[in-house]
């Protein structure tokens, strides 16, 4: 087999599905299509739009390896989600979608039956983002599913069984704070027996794993070659780890901003974590735990920015440490460390600039960010990902605050395609230079230290 150079990729985010093929010598994109991940009504309940999807995926494929050659095939998913097939491989219900609140209406129940977090590193979450909470829901509401569910997928490898015909789990979705799975032990958490779907999960494979030919549906519809090989596929936040996990000595730790701002720590220091904190155990491509926590960092910064300007003048930063105008948590009190807590500023909020504004915002983002990189015990540099690598305010705060080296990680604003890609990599995993510890230093590093003091005094 010719060596694998191009990689398509799968990968379905919760507000946009795309495809891409990825250039593993350049680790860059050299191809992207997408569409809207939009939300199906119902009835029965609001649900996912997978066959629209799998059109959107086959034409994509057939385009993308038109223009540049696909040599292998990988998979990334949002997690929270599962697929339900009957005995020929077709769906049973629709994929619930996990911002649908019904199964809080049966949380009393569920709590009854799902498993403690020192089993399964899960912290209770509302609506669908526990797995188990969305099974245990539909289960309840539709009497006659348990009888016709065959096989239960985890999300990528529900595309994976679409183009191979292969049936499987894997731990990076079966770890995302499902309830399904017991990461110290390596196996199905004893929920899953209550749930009476232990005869129902597919076999868990790794990540990397390749699994069989292309069905010659998919070939025919994509050109793609029938021997292509296809990688079991992987939860994106994990997808976003896996580069550095094999380039980078631990310890160390991953921040992935998006929607979510999601902190892995790799190789730290061993802590007692706080499920009631957001806190939770993610588990690796290689099967191993990774103490994680997380807020909606991104979502945060929207709702405070509301059509305000992004950025700032060096005055209007000078402003803010000057007078130390401060956010506090937590601006969406349903996650993070703080939840449940309700926002305030330091001063009033409708006299500051937008540039105030951004840089206040940006300070409060990174700080909140530094919380969570303490409650997981991370050690060593600290790498960004996604949209804030590219905020230098939040950069040099999250320095000052945790005085660890920060770095900014090269190439695209998502690493999800890349890490996906890396699946298929014929062992090339050379050392590749990583950018330096940003080391702003001087009267500014001494500044946002002080500012970053006066912040977490105040929260005591």
């Amino acid at each position: 087999m010719a060596a694998i150079r191009n990689v398509g990729v799968i990968d379905i985010g919760k507000t946009n599905a795309k495809v891409a093929v990825v250039d593993l010598d350049q680790r860059r994109e050299l191809g992207v299509l997408t569409r809207p991940n939009s939300v199906l009504p119902g009835p029965p309940y609001p649900h996912f739009d997978l066959e629209g999807h799998w059109d959107f995926i086959c034409e994509a494929l057939a385009e993308l390896h038109k223009a540049h050659g696909i040599d292998a095939l990988s998979v990334t998913t949002h997690g929270a989600s599962a697929v339900l097939l009957d005995a020929e491989g077709n769906l049973t219900a629709p994929m619930l979608d996990y911002e649908f609140a019904g199964p809080d209406d049966l949380a009393a129940a569920y709590d009854v039956i799902r498993p403690d977090f020192a089993e399964t590193g899960s912290p209770r979450l509302g609506m669908g983002l526990n797995l188990g909470a969305q099974l245990h829901w539909q289960l309840k509401t539709d009497p006659g599913l348990l009888d016709r569910v065959a096989t239960v997928l985890t999300y990528p490898q529900y595309w994976t069984f679409k183009l191979t015909g292969v049936l499987s789990n894997e731990v990076t979705s079966l770890g995302c704070h499902t309830d399904l799975w017991c990461p110290s032990e390596n196996r199905f958490s004893s929920l899953v027996d209550r749930l009476g779907l232990e005869e129902n999960m597919a076999p868990v494979r790794k990540a990397g794993d390749r699994l069989g030919s292309v069905l010659p549906e998919v070939v025919a519809r994509t050109g793609l070659p029938k021997d292509i090989p296809v990688a079991c596929g992987i939860h994106d936040s994990n997808a976003s780890l896996y580069p550095h996990l094999i380039l980078r000595q631990p310890p160390f730790s991953v921040v992935s901003t998006g929607t979510w701002v999601i902190v892995l720590a790799i190789g730290g220091g061993r802590v007692l974590l706080d499920p009631s904190r957001d806190t939770l155990i993610n588990v690796n491509a290689f099967g191993d735990p990774v103490p994680s926590a997380r807020f909606m960092g991104g979502r945060e910064f929207d709702m405070i920015l509301k059509g305000r300007e992004k950025g700032c003048s060096e005055e209007q930063i000078d402003t803010v440490l000057s007078r130390e105008i401060m956010l506090f948590p937590a601006v969406d009190p349903r996650s993070g460390p703080f939840q449940g807590s309700e926002y305030h500023w330091s001063v009033d909020e409708t006299l500051l600039s937008d540039g105030e504004c951004f840089a206040a915002l940006s300070f409060y983002l990174a700080l909140v960010t530094a919380e969570c990189l303490a409650m997981t015990g991370a050690e060593g540099p600290i790498v960004v990902e996604g949209p804030f690598a590219q905020n230098g305010l939040y950069l040099d705060m999250l320095e000052a605050a945790t005085g660890r080296p920060v770095e900014a990680s090269a190439g695209s604003l998502t690493g999800t395609s890349i890490g996906a890609a890396l699946l298929v990599a014929d062992g090339d995993t050379e050392k590749r230079p990583q950018a330096g510890p940003r080391g702003r230093g001087g009267e500014r590093l001494s500044r946002l230290k002080q500012y970053a003091g006066k912040w977490q005094e105040q929260l005591q």
